[in-house]
Order: C-alpha cells, then sequence, then structure tokens
C-alpha cells in the first residue's frame, strides 16, 4: 500500500512538473514574440577600378529610439541574380561601424541579364534583435580610358567613358577629375565635366601642385552613376611640384626625440648636477671635521 502511494505521488510530481515547465516554455515563447524587432537599412555602394579592384561597399543602419545607430557583426550572403536563378558569391560581416567590403576578382566573374544588366542581392537573415531583409543593386558595366599629355607647357588629362558591349560613347555623364590628397581629393576642372558626343573630357592640369618625389596621383571618376555605379581610372604621373623635406626629425633639436637631445642640453644641466653635488659633498665633509674637532 505504501509503495502504491509513493509511486502515485511520484507520477503526480511529475506530472506537476511537466505542467508547469509547459507553462514555462510557452510564456517564455509568448514573450519572445512579443519583442519587436528593428528593421535593417542596407547602403550599397558599387566601385570598379579599372585595372585594378572590383567591390562593394556596404553600410548597414537601424532606427532605434528615434536614432540611427550602426549594425556590427551581421553577416551579409550576396548573389546574382539572373533571371530565377540565384548564384551564391559569398558573405561579409560588419565591423563595429556597420560596414563591409565584398570583393569580386573582376567584371567577368559576374553574370548579367539578356539586357546587358547586373544584379545583385544582398540577404541579412536576421536574429534576436533585427527582422531579416534583403537589398538589391543593379547595373550596367562602363570603362573609362584617361591619358595624360602636355600642350604649350600645360598638362591635360583626356578620359573617355565608353559602353564596353557596344562599344559606343556614353555622353552627357558627369566625370570627376581629381587629384589624390590625404583628407580630401583635389578637384580639376570645371564644377561639372560633362563628357561629348564622343564620350570624352579634356580638363587642365593646374600648376605647382606638390606631390611626394613629384609625383601626383590623378583619378577620372564616373561617381555614384545610377546606371554605371561608381567607376574610377587612375593615373600617376611626374608632373608635380617636388616637396623639399624641411623635416628635422633627426636632427638635434629641441623637439626631436630623446636619442636626439641637443647637446648643451646634455653638458650644461649635468656640469650644474655634478656641482651642486660636490658643493654638497664638500659641506658634509667640512662638518665632520668641525665635530671632531
Amino acid at each position: 500500500m505504501r509503495s502504491l502511494l509513493k509511486m502515485r505521488f511520484v507520477y503526480f510530481s511529475l506530472l506537476f512538473i511537466t505542467f508547469i515547465s509547459g507553462i514555462s516554455v510557452h510564456a517564455q515563447e509568448e514573450e519572445e514574440e512579443e519583442i519587436e524587432k528593428n528593421s535593417v537599412g542596407l547602403t550599397i555602394q558599387y566601385v570598379k577600378i579599372m585595372g585594378g579592384d572590383l567591390y562593394f561597399d556596404v553600410k548597414a543602419t537601424s532606427k532605434i529610439d528615434k536614432q540611427f545607430v550602426k549594425v556590427s557583426n551581421i553577416d551579409l550572403f550576396f548573389f546574382n541574380d539572373i533571371d530565377d536563378e540565384r548564384i551564391k558569391l559569398g558573405k561579409i560581416t560588419t565591423n563595429t561601424s556597420g560596414k563591409g567590403r565584398f570583393s569580386v576578382k573582376n567584371i567577368k566573374s559576374l553574370k548579367a541579364d539578356a539586357e546587358n544588366i547586373y544584379n545583385i542581392s544582398i540577404d541579412f537573415l536576421g536574429n534576436k534583435q533585427f527582422e531579416e531583409t534583403t537589398e538589391y543593386v543593379s547595373f550596367k558595366d562602363a570603362e573609362i580610358k584617361a591619358s595624360l599629355y602636355n600642350e604649350d607647357s600645360i598638362n591635360y588629362v583626356t578620359a573617355t567613358l565608353t559602353d564596353p558591349v557596344t562599344g559606343l560613347p556614353i555622353i552627357e555623364a558627369y566625370l570627376d577629375v581629381q587629384i589624390q590628397r590625404m583628407f580630401k581629393p583635389l578637384k580639376m576642372g570645371e564644377e561639372f565635366n560633362i563628357t561629348d558626343e564622343s564620350g570624352t573630357v579634356i580638363v587642365p592640369i593646374d600648376q605647382g601642385i606638390p606631390g611626394l618625389n613629384g609625383e601626383l596621383t590623378i583619378e577620372v571618376v564616373l561617381n555614384e552613376s545610377e546606371e554605371y555605379g561608381t567607376i574610377k581610372s587612375i593615373i600617376t604621373a611626374p608632373i608635380g611640384k617636388q616637396i623639399v623635406d624641411e623635416s628635422t626629425f633627426d636632427e638635434r633639436t629641441m623637439w626631436s626625440p630623446r636619442n636626439k637631445t641637443p647637446l648643451f642640453l646634455l653638458i650644461f644641466p649635468n656640469l650644474l648636477i655634478f656641482g651642486i653635488w660636490g658643493l654638497i659633498i664638500y659641506l658634509i665633509r667640512n662638518l665632520f671635521k668641525i665635530t671632531k674637532s
């Protein structure tokens, strides 16, 4: 009889624990469902450098408590869309600034549709805090052929923008001609350099622009075109003003590193220190003589 009672007690205890656990799990699931997830916005910039890199710069942000914040450490998956087919290209993870860069070997690594348009989609699969989202970017291929020539002692950059598929020039497009600088590029020519009927712009380069070893790095840029993205062509030429190194870092000056301290700062302070200690030792010695006498 006692064993039967024990078995019933154990059975009802287990049944009670299971019931309570079920309620707890259900309540937790309802609580998780009630948590409102934030949406993620993806800003994408396609960049092609002639003879160099081809990449997509992505920035992830979200509006939380009426403020835009950077979304870091999320995985973004890249796909090349062709009709109903999605070709996976790879993935990146955003950094602490919510940014990431996905590089492609070259334009031939991607496939265009029947209208020669490249369609790229970026997927974020979501997590506990943010909703899943997909962003799209479409563009056509374009090329910039740039060169430098001199006429009447003035240097000019000539650049031609063309469609590599048709070979036709792209007219009435805005090209920036600029000199690479540390913080902000220095623009040359008019405010807007518009390609002519041959897809070409000709821009003079100002004289006297300083450059390391006299070299200037010149960029011709189709900047954030809705149809073609950002295309860059880069030229390096020795047409700048030679920078004279006036640094005194390796000389013995007041602002040099410790191992380049001026000699007078090494000699005179040390002479003063030795002189003061010599005087102190002399006085102490005389005091000993006085006490002994």
